[in-house]
């Protein structure tokens, strides 16, 4: 009797965890936070300046409006297979010269089934023996940043400190440490900022469950992956924004990154080894600061059709947010691509500003 598909699909994604270095450790963390940053295809690290700052750019909390705020996400994907979920607080403290927070995440499948107990030992089907499990990752990230203290000069800085924590079921799971910073610089109505994500290179321990693992691995001939570490190598954004007033109502804002990824060749715009560069777009129009259109564009990829001819792909996205009083509510459309298949996500966010303690 075969397992069932799903299960099998998760002793093979084990498998590949085996693997002391891995190209893509890591990724939910570069999914992004916020249907801000989402319709603007995440071109916001200059421009970032709410609780959101502690995942694009610590340095945008020092540029915080109000004192305190709170974000909130949720969103899910493969038609609700996955869900992603996401929660911050930032506060100013030190008479206002500084600002901390900290920032949540979990991407997760849960309730899969576990059939590896599904016969018994005389051979006999037994659903009763079928158990569920999740597969979940876990990120915390705690933040600081404040301004320079030159007045001359409108600079902030922010670093980050990430633990994470990543497991499936009752069979493996790890723990790991990370840091990342941030600056930005304003100067007239254009905004320069640098991020360095995982700057010290960021480690997952891996350790998984043998005695949980050895009947299946043994029934299908594969071998118990071994305690590992996992590491995520270092990527560096830099950003520029521009922004500036239409007439006394509206207000326009754009802005370009450059994503340099160090861990090898990637199908980006500009790819190389060991340095690819991926460029993103942005552009924000609003209203009297409450209602606010935005359009952006990334995920420039070299593709091929049916015939082999090379063709260049991307993502656009766009997305509209609405600021009554102290309660912001944004929205994307996000994952457009330009294939027949049209997939997309709805993507909603909610942020609750403070303006006293």
């Amino acid at each position: 009797m075969r397992k069932p598909l799903l299960f099998c699909f998760f002793l093979l994604s084990i498998q590949s965890l085996h693997a002391q270095k891995r190209k893509y450790s890591n990724e939910f963390l570069n999914i992004g936070v916020g249907s801000a940053a989402f319709g603007m295809s995440g071109s916001v690290i200059a421009n970032v300046n709410d609780v959101t700052s502690g995942y694009w750019n610590p340095a945008g909390l020092a540029r915080m409006e109000t004192p305190k705020q709170v974000g909130l996400m949720h969103s899910e994907y493969f038609s609700g297979i996955a869900k992603y979920d996401y929660a911050a607080f930032a506060t100013s403290v030190q008479d206002n010269t500084a600002v901390v927070g900290v920032s949540a995440i979990r991407f997760g499948v849960d309730d899969i089934p576990d059939t590896s107990e599904l016969i018994d030992a005389d051979g006999n089907i037994n659903y009763d023996r079928v158990k569920k499990f999740s597969a979940a990752d876990y990120a915390f990230i705690f933040s600081y940043a404040r301004k320079s203290k030159n007045a001359r000069r409108d600079f902030t800085y922010g670093a980050n400190v990430k633990i994470l924590h990543r497991l499936v079921g009752q069979y493996g799971k790890s723990y790991g440490f990370g840091f990342d910073a941030g600056v930005q610089y304003k100067t007239g109505k254009f905004v320069l900022a640098a991020m360095g994500r995982d700057i010290t290179t960021t480690f997952n321990t891996w350790s998984y469950n043998a005695d949980q693992l050895s009947t299946v691995y043994t029934q299908t001939g594969n071998d118990i992956p071994k305690n590992s570490t996992e590491t995520t190598l270092p990527r560096i954004i830099l950003g520029a924004a521009y922004s500036t007033a239409i007439n006394e109502q509206f207000n326009i804002m754009a802005e370009a990154n450059l994503n340099f990824t160090t861990d090898g060749k990637r199908n980006v715009l500009l790819s190389a080894n060991p340095i690819s560069i991926d460029p993103t777009l942005g552009l924000t129009v609003d209203y009297k600061k409450i209602i606010s259109l935005r359009a952006g564009l990334g995920n420039i990829q070299k593709s091929t059709d049916f015939t082999g001819k090379q063709f260049y792909s991307y993502q656009p996205n766009m997305g509209v947010g609405v600021k009554i009083n102290n309660f912001s509510i944004d929205y994307a459309l996000t994952n457009i691509g330009n294939s027949s298949d049209a997939l997309y996500s709805n993507v909603f966010s909610i942020r609750i500003d403070f303006s006293t303690f």
